[in-house]
């Protein structure tokens, strides 16, 4: 039985998500360029910079087998990522927007093409540790999570400049169900008889209701039977923000309601869909 769920193919959505991230960046004004971000230390630029790094890297690891920069001595994942992240959006502030915005339309069906040509079911090029730590991901978790990537950190640069947008149903969507798939690992260090599951209401046209079932000695995604020992329900607006860190724990358990056991409820509003 996967830990995973069902898997879901995002691969049409990336030109359309694209599309609209290209449209918003040609319609910024030379000022919403140097508006800061939920980013810390991040402006609209860097966000944008930040993405291109994003196309790079993959189109460099997943095409190219280029293993790109190397871990410094006892460098942890999360250290190592924001190093690297800083440096490459640092020297992409020499850029112009024009520049930026040339070199995202132009990568982005190359990168299209790199996921055209995976077996989703095969093992993913990068696994996706927020996910699991110790199961490899399939390709189609690791792929899904780039469209959340990309998706998010356009939601970011909308939020900067109060441009709303990319929030239609079938393009969110994919978002809050992929986001979900860290449910299993957020409770990873809770231990409870087996069977009992506990579920996440996400509020919403985007959202969804999913369940994490303790079998065979772990949480996975899974139908739960019977009543839930635990609940979680909370707009798809709170969803993402809480998922990426756009909002904190306190602020999304003012903004969701539980029932049950309060320490499943409390570490489901702790769910981190980021590298931490």
């Amino acid at each position: 039985m996967t830990i995973f769920g069902p898997a879901i193919d995002v691969r049409p959505l990336f030109p359309r998500e694209r599309q609209a991230l290209l449209d918003l960046l040609r319609a910024l004004g030379p000022g919403d360029w140097s508006k800061e971000t939920i980013c810390p230390g991040w402006d609209v630029h860097d966000i944008a910079g930040h993405v291109l790094n994003d196309y790079l890297r993959r189109l460099s690891g997943s095409r190219d087998g280029y293993p790109g920069a190397v871990f410094a001595d006892d460098e942890t994942l999360p250290a190592y990522l924001a190093r690297t992240n800083g440096e490459f959006v640092a020297a992409t502030r020499q850029l112009s927007p024009r520049v930026l915005i040339e070199l995202l339309e132009h990568l982005g069906p190359r990168l299209d093409a790199v996921w055209a040509a995976h077996d989703l079911e095969a093992p993913a090029g990068l696994n996706v540790s927020w996910a699991a730590s110790d199961v490899d991901s399939p390709a189609w978790l690791d792929i899904g999570r780039e469209y959340t990537e990309f998706w998010v950190h356009q939601q970011q640069i909308r939020d900067a400049v109060a441009m709303p947008g990319a929030t239609q149903p079938e393009l969110m969507a994919p978002v809050p169900y992929l986001f979900a798939r860290a449910l299993p690992h957020t409770l990873r260090t809770i231990e409870r008889p087996e069977g009992t599951s506990a579920e996440l209401e996400v509020l919403g046209p985007a959202g969804g209701r999913w369940s994490a079932v303790r079998r065979d000695g772990r949480w996975r995604l899974a139908e739960a039977a019977g009543e839930p020992a635990a609940r979680v329900s909370m707009d798809q607006d709170v969803f993402w923000r809480l998922a990426s860190r756009g909002i904190t724990v306190a602020e999304a358990r003012e903004r969701s309601t539980s029932s049950g056991d309060p320490e499943l409820t409390a570490a489901m509003t702790t769910l981190l869909a980021v590298v931490a």
